[in-house]
């Protein structure tokens, strides 16, 4: 069995990258930044790698930084020069490391922009690159929401990309630009939770049956008030979750606490639980109650009671079937 973490960031990315976006959101034209093999490695080796190996992982999901993504910043050319360069960093690690990362690629999302430069940045990472998915912002404003929901028409050419390429979504936002949200703390959560609501009200998979979506952080509320979403689902004469959504719809574990993964489990199903760790991310202290790492999520689904078969298929078995493009990536390397 494999232990394939669905969330991971490049959030120990060396120095160089985070100067050239300085210097891009100081209005000048850097070019992309010089970034060697020998500094790529001790940001890994020494963080993400070792810690992947510490706590039992085998292979992580990797995209850029999360909170860097931006897309309130700047103009829609810069969002697209740093996608790029983003995108390609991440290459190379996966490059460095096939056994351990593999690619998740950053859009040049823009508000009230058209998404034409994030479909040709999906295409070519996916097809250039060898990526296996994409992050989709929902709120490319930055925490004021200005963007059509999920189900809007107006996404629906990237839905095209992403079904024709065979690839899923992970629904995060980047950093918040409105100080009513704290970035990990709120907006993240409050992101989640919004686009499960707005995908109970649409009918997206109606359209595009064969759509992946993961919504991280657990789902955010959403686990916590299953009820109330049957219920909102009934009330607005929605067909049942079971049937509407969750076909299409999954979470990952990045719950930082074992009551929150055990009710994860006990509410939704383990066909649509992805494990994820999001290490190193927005917790990264250790929990006083337990003397470990709160993001050592590995911790609290191994003391679950589930079969074994039941283990696999939450660390396995769902992330390939949900990344079909892992799946045949991870057959070709004979795992």
């Amino acid at each position: 069995m494999l232990i394939i973490d669905c969330h991971g960031h490049y959030t120990t990315a060396p120095p160089a990258l985070e100067k050239y976006r300085q210097a891009q959101l100081a209005g000048e034209h850097p070019r992309s930044p010089h970034i060697s093999d020998e500094e790529i490695r001790p940001s890994i080796e020494t963080q993400q790698l070792r810690l992947q190996r510490e706590r039992g992982g085998d292979l992580t999901l990797f995209s850029p930084r999360a909170s860097a993504m931006g897309h309130h910043l700047g103009s829609e050319e810069v969002s697209i020069a740093w996608s790029q360069v983003c995108n390609d960093l991440i290459a190379r690690v996966v490059d460095l490391y096939p056994d351990n990362f593999a690619g998740v690629c950053q859009l040049p999302q823009h508000a009230g922009a058209p998404l034409t430069a994030s479909v040709a940045e999906l295409r070519r990472c996916v097809r250039e690159l060898g990526f296996v998915g994409c992050n989709l912002n929902p709120d490319p404003s930055g925490g004021h929401w200005t963007s059509p929901p999920l189900t809007d028409r107006y996404w629906y050419p990237l839905y095209e990309e992403m079904v024709q390429l065979q690839v899923p979504a992970m629904v995060h936002v980047s950093a918040s630009c409105n100080p009513v949200f704290h970035a990990t703390g709120a907006h993240y959560i409050n992101a989640d939770t919004s686009a499960f609501m707005q995908l109970i009200q649409g009918d997206l998979f109606r359209d595009f049956p064969a759509l992946r979506l993961i919504i991280p952080h657990g789902g955010g509320a959403v686990p916590y008030h299953w009820g109330r979403y049957r219920g909102l689902a009934d009330m607005l004469k929605r067909p049942a979750l079971s049937e509407h959504v969750m076909h299409n719809v999954y979470f990952d574990t990045c719950v930082y606490h074992q009551p929150g993964i055990d009710l994860l489990a006990r509410v939704i199903p383990l066909e649509n639980i992805l494990f994820g760790s999001e290490m190193i991310g927005a917790v990264r202290g250790i929990d006083p109650q337990t003397q470990h790492y709160f993001d050592d999520t590995k911790r609290y689904v191994d003391a679950l009671p589930l079969s074994d078969a039941q283990r696999a298929l939450l660390f396995e078995g769902n992330a390939r079937r949900v990344y079909p493009r892992l799946d045949a990536r991870l057959t070709g390397q004979r795992r």
